[in-house]
């Protein structure tokens, strides 16, 4: 079942993003807080938003996203920044149902597309993500200031 997260989830949903963080072998940018992220889903101002797949009362994986724009359509868009099953309970259609979700939201807001990352070796997600209709773009990179450089970029900013 997909359903929106409650904040009960969190904790779970939480310990599901470290084990992403171990398979695509970042646990060692994992900095994560569980406090934070309630804040940003369940807050005064949400910047994120969750579904959880579920399986017998256990959240098996879930799907972070949020808002953006594309202003060559003119229209709202979703960011799609994690998606994820476990192990054991993939090729049961969670990853598809998940998605599938997350583009009936799309849907109800207008959107003009759904933009997401894989990582370049991760082919079986890849063979996945194109199986639904997806294109990969290797003309595109992605760009990312964080931690320390970002302070750094700010400073040169100044």
């Amino acid at each position: 079942m997909i359903r929106n997260a409650r904040k009960e989830d969190l904790p779970r949903i939480f310990a599901l993003i470290q084990e992403l963080a171990d398979f695509e072998k970042l646990s060692h940018e994992f900095e994560g807080k569980l406090e934070d992220l309630e804040k940003h889903i369940f807050g005064e101002k949400p910047y994120l938003y969750a579904l959880v797949a579920e399986q017998g009362n256990q959240v098996v994986g879930y799907a972070l996203y949020f808002y953006n724009y594309s202003t060559f359509l003119t229209k709202p868009g979703i960011y799609l920044e994690d998606l994820y099953v476990m192990p054991n309970f993939r090729k049961r259609g969670l990853g598809k149902s998940l998605l599938l979700q997350l583009g009936q939201v799309a849907q109800e807001i207008g959107a003009g597309r759904i933009d997401w990352s894989v990582l370049d070796w991760n082919e079986p997600a890849i063979q996945f993500y194109k199986s639904l209709g997806a294109k990969i773009y290797p003309d595109w990179r992605v760009c990312r200031v964080a931690g320390s450089d970002l302070i750094g970029f700010i400073e040169k900013a100044k």
